[in-house]
């Protein structure tokens, strides 16, 4: 087990990511969008586009503290 990502969620926009089971050849992602709540206190989704195919995932911005699915930065 890698243990879990740390990071501010403020800071997710653009910040990049390496998937650790890459799928259909995608590998690397980029945040490219955050979805608040209306009064932007608390973080409720992310956008993640990939770099390869520009396909884009919206998922749950905590699912990026699994550090055996996610690695920060492009690996």
């Amino acid at each position: 087990m890698a243990g879990q990502n740390r990071f501010n969620p403020r800071k997710l926009m653009r910040s990049k990511w390496t998937a650790r089971q890459p799928q259909h050849r995608e590998k690397h992602f980029m945040v490219t969008a955050c979805h608040w709540s209306e009064d932007e206190s608390t973080l409720l989704s992310i956008e993640l586009e990939a770099v390869l195919t520009g396909r884009c995932q919206q998922l749950d911005w905590q699912d990026l503290h699994d550090a055996d699915t996610w690695q920060q930065g492009w690996k």
